[in-house]
């Protein structure tokens, strides 16, 4: 389904694409928190995954840009991380994914830095 250029690209169609795209490469323990209703937040959703190696991280974040790209024609604001692939923040405006190699994700858990937040557990694809 692609969405033409005057219809508003909505929050949760950039959510459930982007979770489409990690679970396409079989991303690990997927998780959006809600942080939009929590005073001072940067954005809408924090997205975190992980993958196995940083071969994997890379094509997480490959799979979410294309899937992003080719149904919403959209494009990320800003990217970080892409050098060394332990934590890539990937920037969608109200969206920010971060995809974590799985010892990096543990080391900041930021799960438990925005307890707070609303939090959706997406199923592992297999």
């Amino acid at each position: 389904m692609k969405i033409s250029k005057e219809e508003e690209i909505t929050t949760e169609a950039l959510l459930d694409k982007i979770i489409k795209g990690i679970q396409d490469k079989k991303g690990k323990e997927i998780l959006s928190l809600n942080i939009g209703k929590i005073e001072n937040s940067i954005c809408d959703y924090f997205v975190i995954c992980h993958g196995t190696s940083s071969t994997h991280v890379d094509a997480i974040i490959d799979s979410i840009e294309q899937r992003v790209k080719k149904e919403l024609n959209e494009k990320p604001y800003n990217k970080e991380g892409l050098d060394n692939l332990t934590w890539v923040l990937i920037d969608y405006a109200s969206i920010i994914i971060h995809v974590f190699q799985k010892e990096y994700r543990d080391f900041y858990n930021l799960e438990d830095l925005w307890a707070d937040a609303t939090m959706d557990k997406y199923e592992d694809v297999q």
